[in-house]
């Protein structure tokens, strides 16, 4: 039995941090059903068509699901919607601030319909304070969490090259849900649950903002490098680079003596310690690096292995793509998209007695007749609903859900 199997979670979600959150439940074996606008859909169909002619942040984040097409400035639309939630298990949102209330869609008002619903609500900024109304996307977060003025290199500060923000902000939620459903099946008590995005994202600054707090020190932009480690920073080989990050004294050791053949540098005093790697930080890279340059990638990164070191290559996508060790362990599945069926990779957290469902991404609107008739609607009634276009039906039906294939499991799949 899926972990999640039998609870159904209503989402009214578009980009990023929510699709990412359902998609979580979803891969648990939760049922998510996707409230849409008729017409676009979630904005983030729109970013690009290129998976297949579906948008790579939809596909990523919305596997599984059923798509409700539907007009929420719509008295019938609203009504359908209410009536979807009332006996759902979960009702998460990450509308504009304030949309959900103006909606009638608020935790108090839903709750008192269906007590033991969870309801979450994520936004940019939280509910009170000064930036409580504001729009809050993954790069403004970025810069107000202060992520921003810690990435990059010394001369130029840059957002992530991922949503951070965004994710951060999903995984809490997702989190949430699952302690909030834990302590309904013990109480049977609901939850009202409040996500933010800065909050979510403050906090995976981490050591950073807990060293600016007791030195009122910024810990400087380091590129790849660390602050407070080294040597920990890309290296060049003979025919590129290779990423080696030496967290202890011992590994120093044996970085210098089996790596390097030069047991010299293990007692040299200005590199004994990491304390002192770090304040001679440039000699310290200028020794690793005037190494390294002796063997290509492939030769250094067996060497490193062979002796413990911590390293990796740098890998460009393309790369990632085929990794062997995504092969080795039969990562990568088949699922269907509204144009094709596309390569998909499993989640991370993988369990010994069940694979997570791996469900098609859904076509706008795909499920919005069997969800009007599942809200109450008489199939008559929901026609008429169809074609006054306050829902809009797909005009293919939805696929069944079917057990994914393995794909990409040797190398020349």
């Amino acid at each position: 039995m899926l972990p999640l199997e039998g609870h159904t979670v209503v989402a009214l979600e578009q980009a990023v941090a929510v699709p990412l959150a359902t998609r979580n439940l979803c891969d648990l074996g939760a049922r998510v059903i996707k409230v849409e606008r008729p017409g676009d859909g979630d904005l983030a169909r729109g970013y690009d068509h290129v998976v297949e002619g579906t948008g790579a942040h939809f596909v990523w984040l919305n596997r599984g699901k059923e798509s409700l097409a539907i007009d929420l400035k719509s008295p019938d639309g609203i009504h359908v919607v209410r009536r979807l939630i009332s006996q759902a298990d979960v009702f998460v949102q990450n509308l504009a601030p304030g949309a959900a209330s103006r909606l009638g869609l608020d935790a108090e008002a839903l709750r008192a319909d269906n007590p033991g619903l969870v309801v979450v609500d994520l936004s940019g900024y939280g509910s009170v304070g000064p930036m409580a109304q504001r729009k809050a996307y993954d790069m403004l977060i970025q810069a107000e969490a202060g992520l921003i003025s810690i990435t990059g290199t010394t001369d130029e500060p840059v957002k992530t090259g991922i949503p951070t923000a965004d994710i951060a902000a999903g995984m809490y939620c997702a989190q949430s849900v699952l302690a909030a459903l834990l302590r309904r099946a013990r109480t049977g008590e609901g939850a009202t649950i409040e996500v933010s995005m800065l909050d979510a994202t403050i906090e995976w600054m981490g050591h950073a903002l807990y060293t600016q707090l007791h030195t009122g020190r910024q810990p400087p932009r380091m590129g790849v490098g660390h602050a407070s480690i080294a040597p920990y920073d890309t290296y060049p080989t003979r025919d590129g680079q290779m990423l080696i990050g030496v967290q202890s004294d011992r590994g120093w050791r044996d970085l210098v003596t089996e790596v390097f053949d030069s047991p010299e540098l293990a007692c040299d005093e200005r590199f004994a310690t990491n304390v002192q790697r770090v304040s001679n930080r440039a000699e310290c890279d200028a020794e690793v690096a005037r190494r390294t340059r002796e063997w290509t990638t492939a030769e250094l990164d067996a060497r490193l292995a062979s002796a413990g070191v911590p390293a990796a290559q740098v890998k460009q996508l393309a790369e990632v793509v085929e990794h062997p060790q995504l092969r080795a362990r039969e990562r990568w599945r088949s699922i269907g998209t509204e144009f094709a069926r596309i390569d998909a990779l499993l989640p991370p957290a993988t369990f010994q007695d069940f694979e997570a469902p791996m469900g098609d991404v859904p076509a706008l609107g795909a499920h919005s007749r069997a969800l009007l008739l599942e809200a109450g609607l008489s199939e008559a009634a929901a026609d008429e609903v169809l074609e006054r276009g306050v829902a809009a039906q797909h005009h293919n039906p939805a696929p069944p859900l079917v057990s994914p294939s393995r794909v990409r499991t040797t190398p020349d799949s």
